[in-house]
């Protein structure tokens, strides 16, 4: 059986993908970082599609913490598909915004995706699937969240740089750049902003997270498809 990894991948975008991975027949370790009900929560939703799941706590703010999940991977002989979805965000203005906060962001959406990705190269084998969630937040500017932004662009890079990393080997990384998703955290929106943000969009609704995990399976099932930045937004103008 393949093995499989999912950040954040017990609410959300993340559990819609852990639960197409299920699907499509790999054993999938879903993590989370700080919200323990949810992953109980998660628990239930992702055994109604497969048994062959674990969820394991990594907070990604933490290097040893992500350094532990590392090592505890290590004792499986391959893992042949990461999704590096958890996220952080930081809605402050940047002239307010504390070197710790930056680096919090930093850490987090992108620091832990490389150092993660560099302690499992050898177990990732010819023929695997990387797939990075990134952000229309790093293709369009944003006032909102600059350390967001900046760093979504970033994952967008390391993406298209792994491609050489992985050159000759069959193995393919692709980011995918979603819009406003239907989450918990876009539902806390006053409804106002949700409007506006559905008057921009062509299809005047947000993105399901199964629409955007469904894009993740276009990128596993599909071996010619490499350092793509694939933007899921529904037709959204930021203009």
């Amino acid at each position: 059986m393949k093995n499989a990894i999912v950040t954040g991948g017990t609410k959300g975008i993340g559990l819609s993908i852990a639960q197409m991975l299920l699907r499509e027949g790999y054993f999938v370790t879903a993590t989370y970082g700080h919200d323990a009900a949810s992953a109980e929560q998660a628990r239930g939703m992702l055994a109604e599609v497969s048994p062959h799941f674990e969820i394991v706590f990594a907070n990604q703010s933490d290097k040893q913490s992500m350094a532990s999940l590392a090592a505890s991977m290590r004792q499986r002989e391959h893992i042949d598909c990461l999704v590096c979805n958890a996220g952080a965000t930081l809605r402050k203005d940047w002239l307010q915004m504390t070197d710790e906060e930056w680096e919090d962001v930093l850490q987090v959406n992108l620091n832990s995706y490389v150092f993660l990705l560099r302690d499992l190269f050898p177990l990732i084998p010819s023929g695997s699937r990387i797939i990075l969630i990134g952000s229309q937040m790093g293709i369009h500017p944003h006032a909102a969240s600059l350390a967001y932004g900046v760093t979504k662009s970033a994952v967008h890079a390391l993406a298209q740089n792994l491609v050489k990393c992985f050159d000759g080997t069959e193995t393919t990384v692709n980011a995918i750049a979603p819009g406003f998703v239907e989450t918990d955290w876009q539902q806390q929106k006053p409804q106002q902003i949700r409007e506006n943000i559905c008057a921009k969009t062509a299809l005047h609704r947000f993105a399901r997270p199964e629409e955007v995990a469904d894009t993740v399976r276009f990128c596993i099932n599909n071996p010619f498809v490499n350092g793509s930045i694939i933007e899921v937004h529904g037709g959204y103008s930021y203009r």
